[in-house]
């Protein structure tokens, strides 16, 4: 990858990327996905809002602020380019 990607762009990705492959069809909270990226939930959500503007992850937030996150098709697609076939 190029020097000029957000490392925590590419751990956020990952992480919805895991989340696919391991749980089908089921979205992961933020603070899950916050915890195994490494990152404070303010940088999670940062990097979140320009995903899901960009049309490549879908988010739902509660009241209480806790929400969950997945990747779209086109999202899901862009992460098997990226991190490879392991969708099953």
């Amino acid at each position: 990858m190029s020097d000029d990607i957000d490392p925590a762009l590419v751990a956020v990705l990952a992480q919805l990327w895991r989340a696919r492959t391991e749980t089908p069809g089921r979205a992961w909270s933020l603070a899950r996905i916050a915890k195994q990226a490494g990152l404070p939930m303010s940088a999670l959500r940062r990097q979140l809002t320009g995903l899901t503007d960009g049309g490549l992850v879908d988010m739902q937030m509660t009241e209480e602020g806790t929400g969950s996150a997945w990747l779209t098709e086109q999202g899901a697609a862009l992460c098997q380019e990226v991190f490879g076939n392991s969708e099953t």
